[in-house]
């Protein structure tokens, strides 16, 4: 990715939605070991570190924490002692760390510092009912979370197909064969794969695993909305071929915690830092 700007903004998380601030009436003593488990996973305070200005890998684990209504500092993004960007590179530096993160994102969860965006939200998924209980549904979400990253690879190397270090006006005319490339061949075949996952759906073709929302819907969310904002008139073009995922995308917009956290300043804009980009000359039909 191009070289941005990574100055902590002055902005600290407002806690999301259904967070628990106490231990709610509804726990009755004595208190069911369940509901005890529930109640200490939706307290406890996570810390999410990313980069300030962009969405990016992120705002995958960011939506995921706003779906299940879990407290958490998004770090780079505070000011003060201990946050802004230069807590995120203390962990990268690793010194002192035993199991030091490669790169953000990256959550803690008291003790445990776990890294890459997947394996965060395999964590997250199991503990917030954002997975399913089985083995073999907990494995397939996983599946369709790695293809997908594999996807958003794809994705960003549209307008950095030469290397991450250098500008997109450095590398602007194989920009233009990859993105061509990828909206005729590549992009039809991953969103071909999903469309057709959901269609294979036994349990219905409203979400991609089962009958629930899993943080794969999530993820596909996501996918769709930088789609829809780096190639809008590809992406128009394509909306019949694709209509199940314009459908889940529509979907997991609506639901109350999603929503309200996209009309929040806790979701930061699309813009020319992330992995999902504009470039007109880049959405060609």
């Amino acid at each position: 990715m191009d070289p941005i700007d990574q100055r902590p903004q002055a902005h600290r998380h407002v806690p999301a939605a259904g967070v628990v601030q106490a231990l709610p009436k509804s726990l009755s003593k004595p208190y069911s070991v369940s509901a005890l488990c529930r109640y200490t996973r939706l307290a406890m305070n996570y810390q999410l570190y990313y980069w300030p200005t962009i969405q990016g890998r992120g705002e995958f684990v960011r939506l995921a924490l706003e779906e299940a209504g879990a407290r958490y500092r998004d770090v780079a993004r505070e000011t003060g002692k201990g946050a802004g960007v230069a807590a995120l590179m203390r962990f990268l530096d690793g010194r002192h760390i035993e199991r030091p993160p490669f790169a953000p994102p990256f959550l803690k969860a008291g003790r445990l510092v776990i890294g890459q965006t997947a394996n965060i939200l395999q964590f997250l998924g199991a503990r917030h009912g954002l997975a399913p209980k089985d083995e073999g549904g907990r494995l397939w979400t996983h599946e369709l979370q790695l293809t997908m990253a594999d996807f958003l690879g794809e994705i960003h190397d549209t307008h950095h197909p030469v290397a991450v270090d250098l500008y997109y006006e450095d590398q602007k005319k194989e920009a233009r064969r990859r993105a061509a490339d990828f909206l005729k061949h590549r992009a039809p075949k991953f969103l071909g794969y999903f469309e057709e996952i959901l269609a294979k759906n036994a349990r219905g073709e409203r979400y991609l695993v089962g009958a629930k929302l899993t943080y794969a819907d999530l993820s596909m969310f996501q996918v769709m909305a930088g789609l829809n904002y780096a190639f809008p008139r590809a992406m128009t073009k394509a909306a019949r071929k694709y209509r199940r995922l314009v459908a889940l995308h529509g979907r997991v917009q609506e639901r109350p915690h999603i929503a309200a956290y996209l009309a929040s300043p806790r979701r930061i804009p699309f813009n020319d830092e992330g992995i999902f980009r504009h470039y007109a000359e880049l959405d060609a039909v």
